[in-house]
């Protein structure tokens, strides 16, 4: 298949060449730097295939003109698919295809790195360190250990998540409409959402963003934790209002905030912006609070999850267009 690639950066030009290739290449590759937009759509002429990822604007403008340019087929990069207009898509005749599952482990893990980071001031000491500053004062954390957390979200993430903090002996509450018995096995009690945030020292997010997770947490949910909370979310930006957790960090209500993601992100993350002035006031005043650690929308960015993203993405156009093995359509 003709496979126009959108917002690509070095290292998925890498995976998905080094997948193509081992796969015989059945699939012509070009990669276009830019985001797919409404503005961009005119770069898929000439395909039968887009691929984008979390920050693509797959709308109903912009499968309008891909659709009139031949495309049959969105391929995502990542395992949501907020961004792209699935009802929209289907419409217009076309498959909606993602990697519903490349590292787990990735994203687990950096959930967890972020709250012992965020918990014991790793980013504020690592900066004195460098400084010559030697002065511990400030950087008091907790023990982790025997903390109850609230796990929100109990999909293949969220479980793999939860496994690594019971090694702290967590107690753990789990809210997800879905439950899963591993969850259970693992020690994990089901509650409903407000006595999870009413009770929990620490949560994580690992749900999907849907209308009904908008804006999880926002001012009201803030205020139903306890003093002095941490929160890390790693899964979708919109799940935070992140000016209503701006001032419960303002007000000293919400103890830190550690997020992987933003719900305005699409303007600001994976580009050096190091030489412009940050016009997103939110982000900015985020950015000024000690007890906020803000990493790029890399949880999921490790070679094993890189190389699952690449060849599941290049088996699903493969699937699609010989009706052999499995597509990943989503639901």
């Amino acid at each position: 298949m003709r496979i126009a690639v959108f917002s690509t950066k070095p290292y998925d030009r890498t995976y998905l060449t080094a997948t193509n290739e081992r796969m015989g290449s059945p699939h012509q590759l070009t990669f276009y730097e830019p985001r797919l937009t409404p503005q961009t759509a005119a770069l898929a002429e000439g395909h039968d295939t887009v691929c984008v990822f979390v920050n693509d604007e797959v709308h109903a403008e912009t499968l309008a003109t891909v659709a009139e340019h031949g495309v049959r087929l969105v391929l995502t990069r990542s395992a949501g698919f907020n961004h792209i207009d699935v009802p929209r898509a289907r419409e217009l005749g076309m498959e909606v295809a993602r990697v519903p599952a490349y590292s787990p482990y990735a994203v687990a893990e950096h959930a967890v790195a972020l709250l012992l980071a965020l918990n014991r001031k790793l980013h504020r000491a690592y900066s004195r360190v460098r400084d010559q500053n030697f002065s511990l004062a400030g950087l008091e954390g907790f023990d982790v250990h025997n903390k109850t957390l609230g796990v929100v979200g109990t999909g293949t993430i969220g479980t793999v998540f939860t496994r690594l903090m019971r090694g702290f002996h967590c107690e753990v509450l789990a809210y997800d409409p879905y439950p899963n018995d591993e969850i259970v096995r693992l020690r994990g009690t089901y509650v409903d959402l407000d006595e999870l945030v009413s009770r929990s020292q620490i949560v994580s997010l690992h749900c999907p963003l849907t209308a009904d997770t908008h804006h999880l947490f926002d001012a009201d949910r803030f205020a139903e934790m306890p003093q002095g909370a941490l929160l890390v979310n790693t899964s979708r930006g919109g799940l935070v209002d992140a000016s209503a957790a701006v001032d419960a960090l303002r007000s000293g209500h919400l103890g830190g905030l550690a997020i992987d993601v933003y719900e305005e992100e699409a303007d600001l993350f994976f580009e050096d912006r190091s030489e412009q002035i940050i016009t997103d006031d939110t982000f900015a005043r985020l950015l000024s609070f000690p007890n906020v650690l803000i990493t790029s929308h890399q949880a999921f960015f490790t070679r094993e999850a890189l190389e699952n993203i690449a060849d599941t993405t290049l088996a699903n156009a493969s699937a699609f267009e010989t009706g052999e093995g499995e597509l990943h359509r989503v639901a």
